[in-house]
């Protein structure tokens, strides 16, 4: 028994070893051909073969110009792709090799891309679920790296949108806080829930949220018998928004999310 097994066995060795080797049709490739076949398959939206040609020619050619744009054209790829968590580790170590590149600002602008879109439904599901019900951790990181765009260079072609994306996410991270607080408020968590609103007064003044917020402060401070601080948050509510529905007892479930005009 054991001698058929072991025939067996030599059998299936030797039937292995006739199969034909896989055939990398990109060896002898030089560097410049490498990238420029990259580039068309990224151009024609084949991302996962760009990926795949980017690397290669990295793994290569590791120094010079190709290997350079490869590093960051790899980040784009990733990101068109839907690999948000590889686009972002691509364009933070092109930023780490190269921080005085002439576009090392489209890294940053990748890295705030691909963290604005690391939850692919922040657009298709807005009719369907308050951003503010989400893991605000991507869209503090996509603020991060907008941010420093526009301060490290204000005079990028990439600033202005950067610019605009931010102030979205400002509006998403305070309805987060305000989304927070008005859970902590209706099961009577009064303290945690003046705390977060007030994390909206002090950090996203400008927020569409805020007024909610500072409706929230007050009917926590009231629930707690705070009635100086009520008073405060109420005044504040009225010099802010001196038509605000929550001033005639609009409750806490009515209304519609700003996300929701976005």
């Amino acid at each position: 028994m054991n001698r058929i097994l072991a025939a067996l066995l030599l059998m299936l060795l030797a039937g292995c070893s006739l199969l034909p080797e896989q055939i990398d049709e990109t060896k002898g490739w030089s560097a410049a051909k490498l990238y420029n076949t990259a580039k068309s398959e990224l151009n024609e939206g084949n991302y996962t073969r760009a990926v795949q040609l980017y690397e290669k020619l990295e793994a290569r050619y590791p120094y010079g110009p190709y290997a350079q744009q490869a590093q960051l054209e790899v980040a784009y790829a990733y990101y068109k792709d839907n690999e948000p968590a590889s686009a972002i580790a691509a364009a933070d170590r092109f930023i780490r090799l190269h921080p005085n590149h002439p576009h090392v600002d489209y890294a940053y602008y990748l890295k705030g891309l691909a963290n604005f879109i690391e939850d692919t439904s922040l657009f298709a599901s807005l009719g369907k679920q308050d951003m503010s019900e989400r893991d605000p951790r991507a869209a503090r990181e996509s603020f991060e790296a907008f941010k420093e765009l526009v301060q490290r260079f204000p005079d990028s072609k990439y600033a202005a949108d950067a610019t605009a994306r931010m102030k979205y996410l400002v509006n998403a991270l305070a309805s987060h806080e305000v989304h927070v607080a008005r859970y902590y408020y209706k099961r009577g968590a009064y303290v945690a829930a003046a705390n977060r609103a007030k994390t909206v007064l002090e950090t996203y003044p400008q927020a569409p949220a805020l007024e909610e917020a500072l409706y929230l402060m007050a009917k926590s401070y009231e629930a707690m018998n705070l009635n100086d601080l009520r008073d405060d948050a109420l005044r504040v509510l009225k010099h802010n928004f001196p038509n605000s529905a929550y001033l005639s007892g609009k409750s806490l479930d009515q209304g519609k999310a700003w996300w929701k005009f976005w």
